[in-house]
């Protein structure tokens, strides 16, 4: 296996259909649970190892989640009221280097996530078809779509809970 990726890389059909945008939202709502059990017992000392060599701790991926899906929650939000707007792109290893994603407690960052998650599928429920088309635009210019970008960050906390439990598995905790 992978450690880089544990469930595979996200792999988006090509055509998204309503049922794929429906099973993603389910996948958004469903995370903060999921990670909340991949963690749950878990001691400073396992929270602070790495999931693979030179790879993040798991408290840097516990803080990575809330803090990447947050900017793509506000990137929706762009997205459905302006056209195509020009978003920011986190450097996300600059961030989980920061010294509060290496020391700070998990929890806060587990209700963050939680409740980042229920009002992101608050908005993605209310959302037309249609609005799924809308996109934004990176700052190399390359558009996505709000359905791929949702395909994107459904798989995304699939992928760093995953990290989290194959590690458990792999140490027997």
């Amino acid at each position: 296996m992978d450690l880089r990726y544990p469930i595979g890389k996200a792999n988006l059909p090509e055509k998204i259909e309503r049922s794929h945008i429906e099973a993603w939202i389910q996948d958004v709502l469903a995370a903060p649970s999921a990670l909340n059990q991949a963690v749950a017992g878990l001691t400073k000392a396992r929270l602070d190892t790495p999931y693979r060599p030179d790879g993040w701790t798991v408290r840097q991926l516990v803080h990575h989640l809330p803090d990447s899906h947050m900017p793509t929650y506000i990137n929706f939000r762009l997205a459905l009221t302006q056209d195509a707007p020009v978003i920011k792109s986190l450097d996300v290893n600059a961030s989980t280097a920061l010294t509060d994603c290496q020391t700070a407690g998990v929890e806060m960052s587990l209700q963050l996530f939680a409740a980042l998650q229920q009002r992101w599928a608050a908005l993605l429920q209310t959302m037309a078809f249609a609005d799924f088309e809308r996109t934004v635009q990176f700052p190399n210019g390359a558009l996505r779509s709000l359905a791929t970008l949702l395909g994107i960050y459904a798989w995304h906390g699939k992928h760093h809970v995953a990290h989290i439990t194959a590690l458990r598995e792999r140490m027997g905790w």
